[in-house]
């Protein structure tokens, strides 16, 4: 009952070949390290460049921006 040994992962191993194929088993090795080098890659790159810094928006020079004049109550 305790852990597998060798032979059961062998033949767990054998069982999965013989199901999928190597030739598919292959393109999803690929895949799946494709996958990861990608997200490393991300990673980096998110991680090495510090966050530019925002430039505050001119209001009176953004053409998107709406001119509202508030008034207070007496």
């Amino acid at each position: 009952m305790g852990s597998f040994s060798i032979w059961h992962w062998l033949i767990v191993l054998l069982v999965v070949v013989l199901i999928f194929g190597t030739g598919k088993l292959k393109n999803m090795g690929k895949d799946l390290g494709g996958a990861v080098k990608g997200f490393k890659d991300g990673m980096r790159e998110g991680g090495a460049d510090p966050a530019t810094p925002q430039v505050p928006v001119n209001p009176a020079r953004d053409p998107n921006t709406v001119d509202v004049e508030t008034k207070t109550r007496t």
